[in-house]
C-alpha cells in the first residue's frame, strides 16, 4: 500500500510538471500561435479519444434526433474538441492578457446591471452556468471587477494540479468551496449575503431530480433549488459564449429566477430546476459546438420507485454528489 502511494505521488507530480511545462510553452507563444496549437491538439484528441468521442456523438443523437445528421453530429464533436483546447489556451493567457483597462477588448457584458446591483447591495445570489463557452472566465472577471464569488467545484484527484488550478481561480479574489464536504461553507456564504457560483449540468445519479433537457429526462442536482428557496437567493443563469474571431466572448446574464415567484408548494424545487435547465438548453442551442457533450449527461434515467423517497435535503444532495 505504501509503495502504491509513493508511485501515485510521483505520477501526480510528473503530470503536474508536464502541465506546467505546457503552460510555460503556451504563454511564450502569441495568442494566434496558441490557437494553431489548439487546433492541432483538438484534432489529435478527436482521433485518439474514441471513448469520449462516441459519448459525444450519442449525446447529440439523443438531444437532436433526426434534426441533426450523422455528418453534422461528427462536425459538432470535432468542434467540441477544438473549442475545449482553444479555451485551455485562453485560460493560460488570461492572467497576462485581461485587466481592468482592456477587458472590453475581449469581453462584452450583456444583462449584468441587476446582478451588479444585487452584489453592491449585499444580497445572496446563486450564479449558474454549465460546461459551455468558457466557464472559467466569469469567476475570474467578477473578481477582477471587485465582486469575488464563492465557487463550488470538485476537487481534482491530483493535489499538485488542484493547488495550481486553485491559484488561477483565486488570483482575482474568487474563493473555492469543495463540492464534497463543503455544505457548511455554502450555507455560510448565502447567510452572509454573498454570491455563490455553481455548474449546473452534471448527471446527479439515480437519486437526482429528473427534469427535461433536450426533450429527455436528465438527472439533476436538486441542492441548487433547495438552497435558493431556503435562503431566498435568486438564481442567475449565464454563460460566457465565444463570439470570435479570436479571443472574444459575450458574458451574458440570460435569466434571473426569483424563488419568490413560486407558491411554496412541494414541487417548487422541481419547477425551479426545470427553469434553469431549460435556460441552459436555450443557450447551448445557440452554438452546440461550445458545449462539452463528452460527459454522459443522460447516464441515469428514472426508475420506478417502490418506496417513498426521503425528504429533500441540500446537505445530503451535495454529499452524494
Amino acid at each position: 500500500m505504501a509503495r502504491r502511494k509513493v508511485q501515485r505521488h510521483w505520477l501526480d507530480y510528473l503530470v503536474y510538471i508536464a502541465v506546467r511545462s505546457l503552460v510555460f510553452l503556451v504563454q511564450s507563444l502569441t495568442i494566434a500561435q496558441s490557437y494553431a496549437l489548439a487546433r492541432f491538439l483538438g484534432w489529435t484528441l478527436y482521433k485518439v479519444d474514441k471513448r469520449h468521442r462516441l459519448v459525444g456523438l450519442e449525446n447529440l443523437r439523443l438531444a437532436y434526433g433526426d434534426a441533426m445528421s450523422e455528418a453534422e453530429r461528427d462536425a459538432v464533436v470535432r468542434g467540441v474538441y477544438r473549442h475545449f483546447c482553444t479555451m485551455l489556451m485562453e485560460i493560460f493567457h488570461t492572467p497576462k492578457t485581461i485587466n481592468l483597462e482592456n477587458y472590453r477588448r475581449y469581453i462584452t457584458l450583456v444583462g449584468h446591471p441587476p446582478i451588479l446591483d444585487r452584489m453592491i447591495s449585499g444580497e445572496p445570489m446563486i450564479l449558474l452556468t454549465g460546461h459551455y463557452g468558457n466557464w472559467e472566465v466569469a469567476g475570474y472577471l467578477f473578481g477582477l471587477f471587485g465582486f469575488p464569488t464563492w465557487s463550488v467545484a470538485r476537487t481534482l484527484d491530483n493535489p499538485y494540479l488542484e493547488r495550481y488550478l486553485r491559484t488561477f481561480r483565486e488570483s482575482t479574489g474568487q474563493r473555492m468551496i469543495p463540492k464534497a464536504g463543503g455544505y457548511d461553507q455554502i450555507v455560510e456564504v448565502l447567510e452572509s449575503n454573498k454570491t455563490l457560483s455553481m455548474l449546473a449540468d452534471q448527471d446527479a445519479g439515480q437519486r437526482g431530480l429528473f427534469v427535461d433537457f433536450f426533450g429527455r429526462p436528465a438527472s439533476t442536482h436538486k441542492a441548487i433549488a433547495l438552497l435558493a428557496i431556503e435562503h431566498n437567493a435568486p438564481v442567475v443563469v449565464g454563460v460566457a459564449r465565444r463570439v470570435g474571431p479570436g479571443f472574444r466572448y459575450e458574458m451574458r446574464c440570460a435569466q434571473i429566477i426569483d424563488p419568490a415567484e413560486f407558491t411554496g408548494g412541494s414541487d417548487d424545487a422541481r419547477l425551479l430546476t426545470q427553469r434553469y435547465t431549460s435556460a441552459l438548453e436555450e443557450l447551448i442551442r445557440q452554438d452546440p459546438s461550445q458545449y462539452l457533450w463528452l460527459h454522459r449527461r443522460w447516464k441515469h434515467q428514472p426508475l420506478a420507485r417502490k418506496r417513498a423517497s426521503k425528504p429533500d435535503s441540500a446537505r445530503s444532495e451535495l454529499a452524494a454528489g
